[in-house]
């Protein structure tokens, strides 16, 4: 068995003529962070929608805890431990914050809460009443997190979820996410901020173009000249 709790083996997911993803590998560790940067249109926030079940790989096997999960919808892979945020929230408007964690948690009925107040955890707890179209965008984003995390999930995907915070909320969120992390959950996080990538992720992958073009740490991957090529143009 391998020790990974995610494999994704040279994913190609293609839309008409075009490869948003030429050949993908990477793998996760329980209670590892790694994150995926790179440039607008790399690729990044497709390679989040394959492994969620939102698109379908045209190549390659996506597996998860040992299991060939290609094909499977999002509802079953939820149900299976593979929880999301996305860059714009989708929350249910019509319902109070609360009832959108409820939701949650009762589509994925899990056995043992990853945290015990997902709401308080993310720092929704004197908000919980309110509609959830009454929130902010940044509220909405803490709430898509609070709803990832009632569903106890054994891999997070997080996509762009710092972006519009301040320095402050982005090291509460950093501090918050490694706190999931220690749990053993797995975290995947596709994001431009790179300050808060640093405060993060152990790893990082830098894709372009649909590719990996770089594999490590952040620091040795300022200091990489195809990385650097591919940010400042040379």
């Amino acid at each position: 068995m391998s020790e990974n709790v995610l494999e994704v083996r040279q994913v190609v997911k293609k839309f008409g003529g075009f490869r948003a993803l030429d050949g993908v590998s990477l793998s996760i560790r329980p209670g590892e962070i790694l994150a995926l940067v790179g440039p607008n249109g790399s690729g990044k926030t497709t390679c989040i929608n394959v492994i969620s079940g939102l698109y379908r790989a045209d190549e390659g096997e996506v597996v998860f805890q040992g299991q060939r999960i290609n094909g499977l919808p999002m509802s079953a892979l939820a149900r299976l431990g593979i929880n999301r945020t996305f860059q714009i929230p989708k929350p249910f408007k019509a319902l109070t914050v609360e009832e959108n964690v409820d939701v949650a948690h009762r589509n994925i009925r899990a056995a043992t809460p990853l945290v015990d107040d997902p709401l308080a955890f993310v720092g929704l707890d004197d908000v919980r009443d309110r509609m959830a179209s009454t929130l902010n965008s940044g509220q909405q984003k803490l709430l898509d997190l609070a709803r990832a995390l009632a569903g106890a999930p054994k891999l997070l995907l997080v996509d762009e979820l710092a972006a519009g915070m301040n320095p402050a909320e982005l090291t509460e969120l950093a501090a918050k996410l490694r706190e999931v992390a220690s749990k053993g959950v797995a975290l995947l996080v596709v994001e431009h901020l790179m300050g808060f990538v640093n405060q993060l992720a152990e790893r990082v992958i830098v894709m372009n173009a649909g590719k990996e073009i770089f594999e490590g740490s952040l620091a040795a991957a300022a200091q990489d000249a195809t990385v650097v090529e591919v940010y400042l143009g040379g």
